[in-house]
C-alpha cells in the first residue's frame, strides 16, 4: 500500500510540476534580442512564458486540449514548431507532441531552476523559452514528450 500512495503522490508532483520553470529566470544572455524589444512584441502573457520562462497554469491554456488539425507557430517568430499530427494527450494539461517539425528550429538546453534539472526547448532563432522535453512519451513514437506552454505557440487551422 506505501509503495501505491508513494507512486501516485510521486506521478502527481510529475504532472503538477512536469512542465513549470522559475520565473524571472534570466534569459538575457541568450535573447535574439533585448527583452525590452520583446516587451514591445509580445503580449504580457507571451512575454511571461517566452522571455521569463515562466509557466501557465495545467488544463487552464488555449491548446493542451485542441483536437484540430494544423500547425503550433512560435508566438514570437511565426515560424512552425510543431504539427497535430505528432500532438497527443500527455495527461499534463499541456500540449505535449512526440518530436517538432524541424529539429532545427529548436535547442534544447539544461534548465536547473526549482531544484532539480530538465531539459528545457527553446526556439533556436530567438533564445525564447517554449517548454521542456521529457522522456517519458509514447515508446512507439520515439518516447520524447515536448511539453509546450500554450502561451509560446500560435494555432494556425489547416
Amino acid at each position: 500500500m506505501k509503495k501505491l500512495v508513494l507512486a501516485m503522490v510521486t506521478i502527481g508532483m510529475v504532472t503538477a510540476f512536469g512542465c513549470q520553470n522559475s520565473n524571472g529566470q534570466d534569459n538575457s544572455k541568450r535573447l535574439s534580442k533585448p527583452a525590452a524589444e520583446w516587451k514591445k512584441q509580445l503580449t504580457p502573457n507571451q512575454y511571461y512564458i517566452m522571455v521569463e520562462s515562466g509557466t501557465e497554469p495545467p488544463f487552464h491554456n488555449a491548446y493542451y486540449n485542441n483536437h484540430e488539425k494544423g500547425v503550433y507557430v512560435s508566438a514570437a517568430t511565426g515560424e512552425v514548431l510543431f504539427s497535430s499530427d505528432d500532438k497527443y494527450d500527455s495527461g499534463t494539461g499541456w500540449p505535449s507532441f512526440v518530436k517538432p517539425v524541424d529539429p532545427k528550429k529548436i535547442k534544447v538546453v539544461t534548465d536547473n531552476s526549482d531544484g532539480m534539472t530538465r531539459d528545457e526547448v527553446i526556439e533556436r532563432s530567438t533564445g525564447l523559452h517554449l517548454g521542456h522535453v521529457f522522456d517519458d512519451g509514447p515508446a512507439d513514437r520515439g518516447g520524447k514528450r515536448y511539453c509546450m506552454n500554450s502561451g509560446a505557440l500560435k494555432f494556425i487551422k489547416k
